[in-house]
């Protein structure tokens, strides 16, 4: 299967997630010589609480896309990419994170999907998160999960 687009799901739950994020995202996307799609779901809440810290101005044309690339998690991934010299994009999105993620990667005809979890006791092993569940379950490809160390 050629992958020309890999969709890496971020949250701000995902922080101690992104370096096994990126990582993976490099070792796929890299030697396919695939795009990577980073997309930052936020929640309305979220959403409101970033787009107030970042400060801007009142004329400035501020949308789901623009507050991510600023966010600290885009940011971080992406100079993650551009060091290891994978090409990327970034957007953003603002939902319920499961449904947001199976959309987007629907729109963007995405060939692999990257979402990060953590790890999970014995007994919870068998059940994934229920973003993590919901993308499996939906995604238009496959999908890789990747847990924090």
């Amino acid at each position: 299967m050629a992958l020309d687009t890999v969709l890496v799901a971020v949250g701000d739950d995902d922080d101690e997630r992104l370096d096994a994020l990126a990582r993976t995202a490099i070792d796929i996307a890299g030697p396919a010589g695939a795009t990577v799609a980073l997309l930052h779901v936020f929640s309305e809440d979220q959403y409101r609480r970033v787009r107030g810290k970042l400060e801007f101005a009142p004329n400035d044309e501020v949308t789901p896309d623009i507050v991510a690339r600023r966010h600290v998690t885009i940011r971080n991934m992406g100079g993650a990419l551009e060091d290891a010299g994978i090409e990327y994009t970034s957007q953003g999105a603002v939902g319920e994170k499961g449904e947001r993620v199976v959309s987007v990667a629907e729109q963007i005809g995405a060939d692999l999907i990257l979402v990060g979890g953590r790890k999970r006791s014995p007994a919870g092993k068998a059940v994934f998160g229920s973003t993590a569940q919901e993308v499996m379950l939906n995604a238009p490809c496959p999908v890789t999960f990747v847990r924090a160390d």
